[in-house]
C-alpha cells in the first residue's frame, strides 16, 4: 500500500513501521482502542477529568466562599436553590467546600503518588536485579511495612510528625511503597535473565545503567495500573487522617474532616456528612473504574478475566 492511499488508521496499526515514532504511536493508538472498549473505564476517566477541571476552576466556579459562613442566618440549612447541598454548623456553604476540596484531594494523591512510586519502583528493581544478601535485606524491609495495616502505620507516623496536610501526605507515602516494591522485583526478576538483558550486559553497561535504563521502563505500565488502583485507598486512608483531626487542620475544606464535622448532625442535618461522604465515593469509584480499565489495556494477556 502506497502512502498516498494509507489511511492513518492503517499508518498507525502498520505491522512493519518505518520509525520509532510510528511505532510508539502505533502502540499508544492500539492501547487506546482496548480502552476506549471499556466503558465503566471511559466513565472512570470521565469522573478524574471532572475532578481535575472541577479542581482547576473552583475559584471561578464556587458559589461561596469555602471558609467564611454565616452563623446568624446560614447554619445548617438543607439543600435548596441558595446553597445546592445546604450549610454546615459554621453557616458556611457545603457545595463551595466540596469545591475547593476536591484541590486537597488531588495534592494528596499527586504527591503520594510522586512520593511513593519512585521509591517502590527503585526498590523493587534493585532488589530483583541484585538478588542474594541486597534482596533479602530490601524484602525484608519491605515485609515489615507490609506488616502492619496501612491506616495504622499512617496514624503512627502522623503522631509523630505531627497534625497537618503535608505530615499526612508524607506518612501516607511512607506506608505505600512496599506494593510498588513488590511488584517492581516480580517484573525485574522475569526479564533480568532474558537475552535482550543479556546483550545490554555485553555491551559493557554497568548494572545502575543496566536497573535505570532498560529494567525500569518494562516496569512503568504495571506500576501506572497499581497506583491508580490504589489512588482511592490513598484517598480513604488521607479522609480517615482527616476525620480523626491528623489530616488537613481547619478551617480547610478536607472531606475526611467535613464528615467528622458532620457526625454531630447526622441524625437530623443528613447532609452535612452524606454530601463529602459521596464525593469521596464518587472519586474513589473512578479511580477503581479507571485502573481497571488502565489494567485491561496495558495487560491485555491478563484483562478482561
Amino acid at each position: 500500500m502506497s502512502l498516498a492511499t494509507m489511511t492513518r488508521r492503517d499508518w498507525l496499526l502498520s505491522e512493519r513501521p518505518q520509525s520509532r515514532m510510528q511505532a510508539r504511536l502505533g502502540r499508544t493508538y492500539v492501547t487506546w482502542r482496548r480502552f476506549s472498549a471499556n466503558r465503566l473505564a471511559l466513565a472512570g476517566l470521565a469522573i478524574i477529568v471532572a475532578l481535575l477541571i472541577v479542581a482547576a476552576l473552583a475559584d471561578v466556579i464556587s458559589p461561596h466562599s469555602p471558609v467564611i459562613g454565616d452563623l446568624r442566618g446560614s447554619r445548617l440549612l438543607p439543600p435548596g436553590p441558595e446553597h445546592w447541598l445546604g450549610t454546615d454548623g459554621q453557616g458556611r456553604d457545603i457545595l463551595s467546600r466540596l469545591i475547593h476540596g476536591s484541590r486537597l484531594t488531588l495534592f494528596v494523591v499527586v504527591l503520594v503518588a510522586i512520593i511513593a512510586a519512585p521509591v517502590g519502583l527503585l526498590v523493587g528493581t534493585v532488589a530483583g536485579y541484585a538478588g542474594g544478601w541486597t534482596d533479602a535485606i530490601l524484602m525484608r524491609i519491605t515485609d515489615i511495612f507490609l506488616a502492619f495495616p496501612k491506616l495504622i502505620l499512617a496514624l503512627a507516623f502522623v503522631a509523630a510528625l505531627g497534625p497537618g496536610i503535608e505530615n499526612a501526605v508524607l506518612a501516607i507515602a511512607i506506608t505505600s511503597w512496599p506494593p510498588y516494591a513488590r511488584i517492581a522485583r516480580a517484573e525485574t526478576m522475569t526479564v533480568r535473565n532474558s537475552d535482550y538483558i543479556a546483550a545490554v550486559r555485553l555491551m559493557g553497561a554497568s548494572p545502575l545503567r543496566i536497573v535505570i535504563l532498560h529494567i525500569m521502563p518494562l516496569c512503568i505500565s504495571s506500576l501506572i495500573v497499581r497506583v491508580t488502583l490504589d489512588m482511592a485507598g490513598i484517598i480513604l486512608t488521607a479522609a480517615g487522617l482527616g476525620f480523626l483531626g491528623l489530616g488537613a487542620q481547619p478551617p480547610l475544606p478536607e472531606w475526611g474532616a467535613m464528615i467528622a464535622d458532620g457526625r454531630r448532625f447526622i441524625l437530623d442535618q443528613w447532609w452535612v456528612a452524606a454530601a463529602p461522604g459521596a464525593a469521596i465515593l464518587i472519586v474513589s469509584l473512578g479511580f477503581n473504574l479507571l485502573g481497571d480499565g488502565l489494567r485491561d489495556a496495558l495487560d491485555p494477556r491478563g484483562g478482561g478475566q
